[in-house]
């Protein structure tokens, strides 16, 4: 991921992402407790479908795997970019 400029909280549509690669067009979430209802589950899908709708990944975790392990998190972020970049 070294030499590639993710940006925080980054604004795409009318949505937020937790990070945000417009090199790799990546937008990258990791979700908490407030995501564990189904209301919010679907409004969290309906915002992924339209952000992939311009061409950008969207990789989701949770935020319980990500306090896990997040070595496993940076690992399938680091084959995407592998895959998309070919490095």
């Amino acid at each position: 991921m070294m030499g590639y400029d993710f940006h925080r909280q980054k604004p795409i549509l009318n949505y937020i992402v937790d990070f945000f690669c417009y090199e790799l067009m990546l937008a990258i979430e990791v979700d908490g407790r407030s995501h564990d209802n189904e209301e919010a589950a679907l409004n969290d899908k309906k915002r992924q479908l339209e952000i992939e709708k311009l061409g950008i990944t969207f990789l989701r975790f949770d935020d319980l795997e990500v306090k896990k392990d997040i070595r496993n998190v940076l690992r399938t972020i680091e084959y995407y970019i592998e895959g998309v970049t070919g490095k």
